[in-house]
């Protein structure tokens, strides 16, 4: 709901069925209170099992390791989780959740999945209803191509590749390496002092400043442009032009 003196959700799964849906997805927050708390997981979990066998619920809300994922299905009534912001900070989660393991994943291989980031952006895929493979000729229905371009490797396509990159990046150097932590998982609400890592690669990942950001894009995709300046969406307020020179936003 809009606040906690009006929370909707437990009325309104038990009616989701009778309308056609067969699961929802329910995130343990109010709209007013966004990220200032943890998820209520007893909120989503009562909200569930007054669902009955007419709706599914998933769970949503700190999902951050596999203890998070396996404490949300101990009541039986939440049949999985849905994982958002943490497979931001870690996209590595989803193998921990499989094998129910912490990984202490080193900064080469983080630099490895932001690499295959990289390369996906410039791909050209070609996709069809066939499902014809990478090679395959581009096919077209009329006016309609099946081509899907994610998001090649012209100048539009380096640009829209940086700018999901660093939008990425501003929620990946959140992410406190396993190896360094006392209690296990990372918490979403934590807000860690700037640390040491193990490596200078480790340090520079867990970077705050957004002119980081933009010099590991220079790494796989060259110079940015004169004038540079990048704006997280989710933090409008910090930004860093191509000289790496950190500013601040009016508003």
């Amino acid at each position: 709901g809009f606040d906690e003196r009006h929370d909707l959700a437990h009325k309104l799964i038990p009616q989701l069925g009778s309308w056609g849906a067969s699961a929802v997805v329910l995130h343990g927050r109010t709209r007013k209170q966004r990220y200032s708390r943890p998820a209520d997981w007893d909120y989503i979990r009562m909200a569930a099992s007054s669902s009955g066998e007419s709706c599914q619920v998933i769970g949503n809300g700190d999902v951050y390791g596999w203890q998070d994922h396996v404490k949300a299905l101990e009541s039986g009534d939440v049949v999985t989780t849905y994982v958002a912001r943490g497979a931001l900070v870690k996209p590595w989660i989803f193998t921990e959740i499989k094998e129910r393991r912490d990984w202490d994943i080193n900064a080469g291989e983080r630099l490895d999945i932001v690499r295959q980031f990289v390369r996906n952006g410039l791909e050209v895929r070609c996709r069809s209803r066939n499902e014809h493979s990478r090679n395959s000729p581009p096919l077209s229905l009329g006016r309609r191509s099946l081509t899907r371009q994610h998001w090649g490797s012209d100048l539009k396509g380096v640009e829209n590749t940086r700018r999901f990159l660093l939008e990425w990046l501003s929620f990946a150097h959140r992410y406190v390496p396993a190896g360094l932590l006392e209690v296990l998982p990372q918490r979403s609400n934590w807000r860690p002092s700037a640390f040491v890592g193990r490596s200078d690669l480790e340090t520079l990942l867990a970077s705050p400043d957004p002119a980081d950001w933009i010099m590991i894009s220079t790494w796989f995709l060259g110079p940015t442009p004169n004038g540079y300046k990048f704006h997280a969406k989710h933090q409008a307020k910090s930004h860093a032009s191509r000289n790496g020179e950190p500013g601040m936003e009016n508003g």
